[in-house]
C-alpha cells in the first residue's frame, strides 16, 4: 500500500455477478499529507485505503463505493460522503468504475473532532441499459466496513476498520431515498447480476 506501516488491515470476500472478489481494507497514519495530495493538518489522522480484487472484466463488473460520514463539525449525524473537488454531483457514489479503490483522509484544524465512516461497497441493479436509458436507479449494497478516529488536540485515537452488517446499510435508506429521489436503495447485501 504505502511505505507508511499499517495500522490495522481487513479482508472482506464478496461475489458479485457470479464473480469472487476481495476488498482489501488497510489503514494508516498520514506522515506526509503532500505525497496523498493533502493538507498539512491531515499530518498525524489516518487514512484508508480499499482495493478491490480482481479487477473488473467489463461492464457487469462496474462497482463503486458510498461512504457515509458523521463528522462533529457537520450537524445531522450521518450523510453521505461525496468526493469533494467534484462537488455535489446526482449520485450517491464517491468512487465508481472498474474495481475503484476507495481513498479517504479526513483532517481537520479544530483541537478536537471526531469522524465515523460507513462505507459500502455497491453496484447498481436492474439492467445496464435500464440504468443508461433514465429508469429507475438502484444501488445496491454488497458489504461494509466501519472506520474512524477522534481527535483530541495532538492525540488521535483511530478505531476500525471493523465489518458492518445489512442492517448498517439499512440504516441509512431513509436518509438515501430522501436525498436521491432518482435513484431506489434496497435493503440488505446482495450478489446481484445486472443482466
Amino acid at each position: 500500500m504505502t511505505s507508511t506501516p499499517v495500522l490495522r488491515s481487513l479482508e472482506l470476500p464478496y461475489r458479485w455477478n457470479e464473480r469472487d472478489g476481495l476488498v482489501r481494507v488497510e489503514m494508516a497514519l498520514n506522515d506526509d499529507p503532500g505525497r496523498f495530495g493533502g493538507e498539512e493538518s491531515a499530518r498525524g489522522c489516518p487514512f484508508v485505503r480499499a482495493t478491490i480484487e480482481p479487477p473488473a472484466a467489463g461492464y457487469r463488473e462496474m462497482i463503486g463505493w458510498v461512504q457515509m460520514a458523521d463528522m462533529a463539525d457537520r450537524p445531522g449525524g450521518f450523510q453521505v460522503d461525496q468526493f469533494e473537488p467534484l462537488g455535489k454531483v446526482p449520485h450517491p457514489f464517491a468512487f465508481f468504475g472498474f474495481a475503484p479503490t476507495l481513498f479517504d483522509s479526513p483532517h481537520t484544524t479544530a483541537p478536537n473532532w471526531d469522524f465515523v465512516a460507513h462505507s459500502f461497497l455497491c453496484g447498481l441493479g436492474g439492467t445496464l441499459f435500464g440504468q443508461a436509458e433514465g429508469r429507475q436507479r438502484e444501488v445496491r449494497a454488497v458489504l461494509g466496513f466501519r472506520w474512524g478516529f477522534g481527535k483530541r488536540g495532538t492525540e488521535v485515537d483511530s478505531f476500525g476498520p471493523e465489518p458492518l452488517a445489512a442492517a448498517d446499510w439499512n440504516g441509512h435508506l431513509e436518509y438515501l431515498h430522501t436525498e436521491f429521489p432518482a435513484w431506489d436503495f434496497p435493503p440488505g447485501f446482495f450478489d446481484h447480476p445486472l443482466r
